[in-house]
């Protein structure tokens, strides 16, 4: 056997023992099984809007997918190669469970790195077993955790996207976001700042449903696309408050020695929160049911986890207003901005442009 053969051989064996018996590995191959059988079982959308034997309701939400991805590629400008033109479907009711944990005395996410997307503050599970596993794993090594539903993912670009059954249970409004969301994540990614990534998305998916509906005379539609929007804004103000009060109190405690102190401090801030919750929050979101501020979960990773997908949201609206509503040029002059900035300071251009 020849050198360089030897080297392969090797190679091939150390990445088989790296898959099998690391944790990282395992995660991989579950991951990678999942997304293979995902792909295998795509189906051309074109046929199946024309498959008699598909109920009229699917029918009408594959041609409504269809119509959102031409309009996230004609009007907003999006890359979409050829996902969403095929469908696929697990056996469940949600796709994947994705879980994230924060220190419990500081503000820092637990991060993953991962190869293209680079660190990341959240995994997601195919295996729902193995997702709970961790969030256990993770508070029993003293973490905070959270653990959430999510209905789709987007791969980057790298493999067509299909639609999945676990999205096209959603309402028409969240069906149209959720196409233009995952699009944004195949035309623009900034390497290892997840916030910002999710949070424009969000920002581009809302507004752009909103846009779609309109334009097709669904003013009711649009109008209620637009107020969801102006709930998130809400709740993207309340995470953001309760987390700069967080960063004071531990801030006002450093060292090892105040860590009790910081806890305490921590559990102070969370209860006025709740209170907050109650009074301001609820009515906002037009929530009637007194027991809700009390059953939401609050922690470090609950409120950062949140952020992920709510910071800086008046930042782009601002830039919208200041490109007279024209979502098109607002999203590229964002995407230009953030993908020149220098790494971590997406938010400090995106800042400079709706000045």
């Amino acid at each position: 056997m020849g050198l360089v053969a030897k080297i392969f051989l090797g190679l091939g064996a150390a990445a088989v023992l790296f898959l099998v018996v690391t944790p990282t590995g395992r995660y991989l191959l579950r991951a990678g099984k999942a997304e293979a059988g995902i792909l295998w079982r795509r189906q051309p959308i074109d046929r199946l809007v024309n498959d008699t034997t598909l109920d009229a309701a699917t029918r009408d939400k594959l041609r409504l997918v269809q119509a959102a991805r031409r309009f996230a590629v004609d009007s907003l400008g999006l890359r979409a190669g050829e996902s969403f033109t095929t469908y696929s479907t697990v056996d469940r009711d949600t796709l994947v469970l994705v879980v994230s944990a924060a220190y419990r005395d500081r503000l820092a996410m637990r991060t993953r790195w991962w190869p293209v997307v680079g660190r990341v503050p959240y995994q997601g599970y195919f295996d729902f077993a193995a997702a709970h596993r961790e969030r256990d794993a993770l508070e029993a090594a003293g973490f905070d955790a959270e653990i959430r539903p999510a209905s789709a993912f987007s791969t980057l670009g790298w493999f067509n996207d299909p639609l999945l059954n676990t999205s096209l249970r959603a309402d028409s409004a969240e069906l149209v976001e959720t196409v233009i969301h995952e699009l944004v994540h195949s035309t623009v990614w900034i390497k290892g700042d997840a916030v910002f990534n999710e949070s424009f998305a969000n920002f581009v998916g809302v507004h752009g449903a909103a846009w779609f509906f309109r334009s097709r005379g669904d003013t009711a539609a649009g109008a209620r696309v637009q107020r969801g929007w102006s709930q998130e804004r809400v709740l993207g103000a309340f995470y953001a408050e309760t987390f700069e009060a967080l960063r004071e109190a531990f801030a006002a405690r450093p060292g090892d020695s105040l860590r009790e102190a910081r806890l305490a401090e921590r559990d102070r801030v969370f209860a006025a929160a709740r209170l907050r919750l109650a009074a301001e929050v609820a009515p906002a979101l037009g929530v009637r049911d007194s027991a809700w501020a009390a059953g939401l979960r609050l922690n470090n990773a609950t409120v950062m986890a949140r952020r992920v997908y709510r910071t800086g949201l008046p930042l782009f609206d601002a830039v919208l207003d200041a490109e007279g509503g024209d979502l098109r040029r607002a999203f590229r002059r964002i995407a230009d901005a953030a993908q020149a900035a220098p790494v971590g300071e997406a938010y400090a251009a995106v800042e400079a442009l709706g000045r």
